[in-house]
């Protein structure tokens, strides 16, 4: 594992920035979270939304549109017109219909069934020129251990959207040291096989950064259960851009009391508000 010693600060501060610009491209993509019109929950009434075409409901067998004449939507190819049924989607599972430039995200979260148009024209999408972070410094690279469980534990966290409840199993905590003092971290699990997911606050939570959360992602502990907490990567959440997002909360133990003064700041956006 590599230490603070051993970093060369101008390739740090060039991966960093590579990292950063791809962070940005992926949120302002055409059909990225920036382009959400509408948040949008189903019941088992057909109901119309002005972001959307159709009528859409949900019951016990799952999510179903029914398109006037006139009306489509494109799915892998195969264009879909008058009733049609999306079935039952699993949890943070979505579908992704399209109609013109938009799509409409078919959804479930929560154990909740949603719809989220996308629209490339929303103007938090066109208007966005970036995200605040603070320089990189190599002192936040901060090495720690993995402490597995013995198996998963489930976790029930909160969510950008009051009410709403996540769970998700959880591998395993982090410990890392910082100015002196032990801290561990609830850990979930990464996108790549192996990684590993950290959500936190810290206390420039609704200061300097985001209150609700921030987001590290972690690379797969070696052998010997050592891994990189790159704070300079602390990324927003979506729900730090939009109140159309269902973002997770930290857990209680991930609410750190020291100031993590790394990674990305609040969003202009937010501070237009």
């Amino acid at each position: 594992m590599t230490t603070i010693q051993e970093i060369d600060p101008t390739a740090f501060t060039q991966q960093w920035e590579e990292w950063s610009t791809t962070h940005a491209r992926v949120l302002a993509d055409p059909h990225g979270f920036l382009a959400i019109t509408g948040l949008h929950w189903l019941d088992p009434q057909p109901t119309r939304f002005e972001d959307a075409p159709g009528a859409w409901s949900t019951s016990d067998e799952g999510v179903v549109v029914d398109l006037d004449e006139g009306e489509q939507l494109t799915l892998d190819g195969v264009t879909i017109t008058g009733r049609h049924s999306f079935g039952v989607i699993a949890e943070r599972a979505s579908i992704y219909p399209a109609t013109g430039d938009a799509v409409i995200e078919v959804a479930k979260r929560g154990g909740h069934d949603i719809i989220r148009p996308r629209h490339p024209e929303n103007a938090l999408r066109t208007a966005f020129t970036g995200t605040p972070a603070y320089r990189p410094d190599p002192k936040w690279a901060v090495t720690g251990h993995y402490l597995p469980f013995e198996t998963p534990r489930p976790t029930t966290v909160g969510a950008a959207v009051e009410g709403l409840q996540h769970v998700y199993d959880s591998p395993g905590q982090i410990e890392f040291q910082l100015d002196g003092a032990v801290h561990r971290l609830t850990a979930f699990n990464g996108r790549e096989p192996g990684s590993l997911l950290v959500l936190f606050t810290d206390a420039t939570s609704g200061v300097t950064t985001y209150a609700a959360n921030r987001s590290l992602a972690v690379a797969a502990p070696d052998d010997e259960g050592t891994v990189l907490l790159d704070f300079n990567r602390a990324a927003n959440l979506p729900c730090a851009y939009t109140d159309l997002a269902t973002c997770p909360l930290p857990p209680a133990e991930n609410r750190l009391p020291v100031a993590i003064e790394a990674g990305q700041k609040i969003p202009l956006e937010r501070l237009a508000d």
